[in-house]
């Protein structure tokens, strides 16, 4: 006859809970498996992801560079751009706020920024730049105003251009002026204007002057306060780029909004 063996002497076994905790783990395991084996990978969208990982935390291969694909960046271009050139025109109206607060005094009217069909205008009253009948610009606050300028023209886009367009009253110059009519003398004040700027390095290729005499009035010639708006010389900001015009644009109406 078999003896019956002490219950203290039989082999231990694994408790329950962990036999069912294995059977978890496995269940779970198949889950995940099944999971990927259903998942399609994209190789183009899972390097751009690595990349930019390596960009923003410079731990991982590549260092600080990016696998970006060229649609994405020439999507991303016209907003920047269109950030920077609304940074540059906030500067421009903050300058021609200090220039104003100086023009109050002496009773000339003020610098004014307005949008154009193609970018923008900075109106400049003759007053501000040269003395009755002539086209020599010889006051310090307008050189130094010019120079401003000519500072914002150097951080705007190269193909953002400038054209200075010289204007006059519809009354001639006088018999003692160099200048025969107001053709001559609102194309020489133009052409002050480009010096000051090419003086402060401003490109050459960027800007051009034109003289309209008395043919574009923004006010009545029949009376001084009007003939005053009309001597005038206009810097007109404009692109041959589509998005730039857009961008310039946009930015003068941002600015006029927050005024």
């Amino acid at each position: 006859m078999a003896k019956k063996k002490d219950p203290c002497n039989c082999p231990k076994c694994l408790p329950n809970w962990l036999a069912a905790f294995g059977d978890l783990m496995s269940l779970l395991l198949c889950f995940f498996v099944l999971l990927l084996s259903m998942s399609t990978m994209d190789a183009k969208k899972v390097q751009e992801a690595i990349g930019s990982l390596a960009g923003a935390l410079s731990v991982l291969e590549g260092g600080t560079k990016t696998e970006i694909s060229r649609e994405r960046q020439q999507q991303a271009t016209p907003i920047e751009q269109q950030e920077e050139t609304a940074q540059r025109v906030k500067t421009l109206s903050r300058t021609i706020t200090d220039v104003n607060e100086m023009l109050k005094a002496t009773g000339s009217p003020e610098v004014t920024l307005e949008e154009s069909e193609d970018g923008f205008i900075i109106r400049l009253p003759s007053n501000l730049l040269f003395r009755a009948g002539s086209a020599a610009i010889d006051n310090d606050d307008a050189i130094l105003f010019l120079k401003r300028i000519a500072m914002v023209i150097q951080q705007l886009p190269e193909d953002l251009h400038i054209n200075a367009r010289g204007h006059t009253d519809s009354e001639p110059p006088s018999q003692d002026s160099p200048f025969r009519d107001n053709w001559e003398l609102s194309s020489a004040r133009a052409v002050s204007v480009i010096k000051e700027l090419l003086l402060s390095n401003v490109s050459p290729e960027r800007v051009v002057a034109s003289g309209k005499s008395s043919y574009e009035p923004l006010a009545s010639n029949a009376t001084a306060e009007g003939r005053a708006k009309n001597r005038r010389v206009d810097l007109h900001f404009y692109s041959l780029n589509k998005d730039n015009k857009n961008a310039a644009q946009q930015s003068v109406l941002d600015q006029q909004g927050a005024q």
